[in-house]
């Protein structure tokens, strides 16, 4: 007996499709234990996108789930998929009726109002989840893609910093500055103007670092409780902070806020990304 074909869903949309997203796991969880696969064609906005992408899930065999609000586009999709018999799901098509007759009068038909509207939350969405992903060194291929980088000792409040920038729509990365290992070839070949420095003295380094070590259970790690080798491991972070032109903050007795404004201002970060 030939085995089961994995079922085929196609997410289309003249936006970003996460309408349409939500509404397909919304629905399928109901369907516990079902297997299927999603494919997402984003920013269909023309007849020829649209006859494109149903020819795709016709070869697929799938369900079209849509969100179009533009009106050509609609009625391409229903040509399109009615000459080729793939089953759609029109998710807004019923609420575009049910509102049309209530508010009497025609909508706007303008693609992307949701995102537009719903921005600053995606934004801040997608910085959070970038920084957990990119914290103390994490995915270091991938620091191209950081609105600013930051970087420091260990407990030099790196990655609260960057959590808090985070909450503000900035795509913040940390890497950490340790004495004998040489940095990421990626942090050294961004522009300096998006790498920022977090300088600590060594009274206040070794005053965090015995609290997290208390903190921990009075686990002790060799040199990390160390004046003499705290001391060197600082002078070797700020001499290269130095050496690359990379601007710096000293953030010892400053609270994350004041760090974070300080970090947006040194990397030139204004528009929507700000408090």
């Amino acid at each position: 007996m030939a085995r089961a074909r994995t079922p085929r869903v196609f997410i289309v949309s003249d936006g970003r499709g996460d309408t349409a997203a939500q509404v397909l796991k919304a629905a399928a969880v109901q369907f516990e234990g079902r297997a299927y696969r999603v494919t997402r064609r984003s920013g269909v906005r023309t007849e020829k996108d649209v006859v494109r992408v149903v020819q795709e899930a016709a070869k697929a065999h799938a369900v079209v789930f849509y969100t179009l609000v533009e009106e050509e586009t609609r009625r391409a999709m229903r040509r399109a998929t009615g000459r080729r018999l793939v089953p759609t799901v029109d998710i807004l098509g019923p609420c575009f009726t049910a509102l049309a007759e209530r508010f009497q009068g025609a909508r706007r038909g303008t693609p992307g109002l949701l995102y537009a509207l719903d921005r600053d939350r995606i934004d801040r969405m997608e910085a959070i989840d970038f920084t957990l992903h990119h914290d103390d060194g994490l995915r270091s291929h991938e620091l191209s893609k950081a609105d600013v980088v930051l970087v420091g000792v260990s407990r030099a409040s790196k990655s609260s910093t960057c959590f808090y920038l985070a909450y503000a729509g900035v795509r913040a990365a940390n890497v950490p500055l340790i004495p004998g290992i040489e940095p990421p070839a990626k942090l050294l070949a961004l522009d300096p103007s998006r790498v920022v420095g977090l300088r600590v003295n060594v009274d206040r380094l070794l005053t965090v670092r015995e609290s997290r070590a208390s903190h921990l259970g009075g686990a002790r790690l060799d040199g990390y409780l160390d004046r003499r080798e705290l001391a060197r491991e600082v002078l070797w972070a700020n001499t290269l902070m130095e050496e690359r032109g990379w601007s710096s903050i000293d953030a010892s007795y400053l609270a994350v806020e004041e760090i974070a404004r300080e970090v947006m201002r040194l990397a030139g970060l204004r528009g929507d990304r700000r408090w």
